[in-house]
């Protein structure tokens, strides 16, 4: 059975078990789903291209790095056109790690991540606030993480 972006229930599986453990070696995964690590690589390799698997790597917690202050901002425009510029000119701050185009109140989100609360006010006074195009901001401190998890890929 063809499922979303041509995947079928091995590229699912496959994905799952990935998704929980990004360093299980592929001979695991073929074990498990039943194939060949050969093919499990292909496989693998497909949903790269297919922009499916979109990045791999380590994930770093911001906590341990000196990153203590996890803040999500919304951003108001004084006029939508300027969403592309600002998005641009948000990109160069290396301390924004995710900045969505929503609908709602804001016009854009950004998720930061700050040592603390005074270089939070140096991002959102010195960096943010001085981008041509942006009308005010409205910022919310995260005080916890409670979960963080990837899209359920087998229903």
């Amino acid at each position: 059975m063809t499922l979303r972006n041509n995947l079928d229930q091995t590229d699912l599986h496959i994905l799952d078990i990935i998704t929980n453990n990004a360093r299980i070696p592929f001979k695991d995964v073929a074990n498990e789903v039943g194939i060949s690590r050969a093919a499990v690589h292909q496989r693998v390799n497909r949903m790269i291209d297919m922009k499916v698997i979109t990045g791999s790597g380590y994930h770093i917690d911001p906590r341990k790095v000196d990153f203590k202050t996890c803040t999500y901002v919304g951003i108001f425009l004084e006029k939508g056109g300027y969403y592309e510029d600002v998005a641009r000119q948000l990109q160069d701050i290396q301390e924004i790690v995710e900045c969505h185009y929503t609908t709602g109140q804001y016009a854009i989100f950004v998720k930061v991540y700050a040592r603390d609360n005074e270089h939070l006010k140096e991002i959102l006074s010195e960096k943010v606030q001085k981008i041509s195009g942006i009308s005010s901001t409205e910022t919310f401190i995260s005080l916890e993480e409670t979960f963080k998890r990837q899209v359920p890929i087998q229903e």
